[in-house]
């Protein structure tokens, strides 16, 4: 069963209509809601594996299989 951002990812990179540059622009941008997800479920009180950090790596792994170049953001990148 796929979750929610697995299956917005498939439909981004089976977009016929969008090139490869849009595919990227368009996981970018869900890399940022995943990364700002991630960052204050690590932040609370009760942190747990509720799923962010999967979600994060299939965002990367879908950027990784379009060729995108990886752009390192460190703690003091917000």
């Amino acid at each position: 069963m796929d979750t929610p951002c697995e299956q917005l990812i498939r439909k981004i990179l089976e977009d016929p209509y969008a090139s490869k540059e849009i595919k990227i622009q368009r996981l970018r941008h869900l890399e940022d809601v995943a990364r700002a997800l991630q960052r204050a479920a690590s932040e609370s009180a009760m942190n747990c594996d509720d799923g962010w950090q999967a979600e994060l790596r299939y965002v990367r792994l879908a950027l990784e299989g379009l060729g995108a170049r990886r752009i390192r953001k460190g703690a003091a990148s917000l």
